[in-house]
């Protein structure tokens, strides 16, 4: 089941990212293009329903944890809103130190929640829901300025068609990892996608300069699946973007560069 959601998840990115572009979507375009997207990653569809029953059944689950937890969060407000109001009132100092302990206990429990809905759940890398929550508003616009850098690994079709998808998902831990080593705010963006903010501070030739760095350091090694060695590598492209810039626009540019990128890196490599 694990390595079917994990296959779903990176051609329900793919499809989603295809279809982004497109100004109208009917279903029968939107299933065209998943099964488009299936075929390519050897996704069998035949036990979809049961597939669909089971992630159903586990988003449920999360759900329900999650309301769970939220309700008892905001009765622990409630309650702590109420004796710090005491506290004030009496001027008393006892009642107020519990208070604080209280929303210190409060605060370390949101911040949990907010590790689950924000993280992708096999990178740990932030996920799309915090870049829209942190960055972009509700007309998809950059809401302060900034660098974006797109991220994209060579031929990471062809490792999984060699090595199967659970090598498939270490290599996209890994990367995740040394991405996350330049700049913490690192989003999986799609499949095999990544996107690096860096802050305004942070000109695009130093980010240029950390990237290049990273993937020299990455293609040094040699990593090994099944007792047979492969080097990994990636592309990238880098668009600053201001408040008010477009997200799709913005990436767009960036994409564009990463291109370019991937043109030249693949003249010195040839796969796996």
């Amino acid at each position: 089941m694990q390595n079917n959601k994990n296959l779903l998840q990176i051609v329900t990115n793919e499809a989603r990212d295809t279809i982004s572009n497109m100004d109208v979507v009917t279903p029968s375009i939107y299933a065209s293009v998943f099964s488009k997207y299936a075929d390519e990653h050897e996704l069998s569809l035949e036990n979809e329903d049961e597939i669909s029953r089971e992630i159903l059944q586990e988003e449920c689950s999360f759900l329900t944890e999650l309301q769970s937890q939220t309700s008892k969060n905001a009765n622990m407000l409630s309650k702590t809103t109420t004796k710090a109001i005491t506290a004030m009132r009496d001027k008393n100092e006892d009642l107020l130190q519990d208070v604080l302990k209280e929303t210190e206990a409060l605060r370390r429990e949101v911040e949990k929640l907010k590790e689950s809905v924000y993280h992708d759940e096999l990178t740990h890398t932030y996920n799309r829901k915090w870049l829209h929550d942190n960055y972009i508003n509700d007309e998809k616009e950059f809401t302060k300025n900034g660098l974006l850098a797109i991220i994209d690994l060579n031929y990471f079709k062809l490792i999984n068609d060699t090595h199967g998808h659970i090598i498939g998902d270490k290599v996209l831990i890994f990367i995740a990892n040394q991405l996350k080593g330049i700049e913490k705010n690192t989003v999986r963006y799609g499949g095999d996608e990544f996107i690096i903010l860096f802050p305004a501070t942070v000109h695009e030739n130093l980010a240029a300069k950390r990237l290049n760095k990273t993937r020299e350091n990455i293609l040094a090694k040699k990593l090994k699946a099944h007792e047979e060695m492969f080097t990994l590598s990636f592309s990238f492209g880098l668009a600053s973007f201001q408040a008010g810039d477009s997200l799709a626009e913005v990436i767009e540019n960036a994409d564009k560069k990463m291109y370019d990128d991937k043109v030249q890196i693949k003249n010195r490599i040839t796969g796996i």
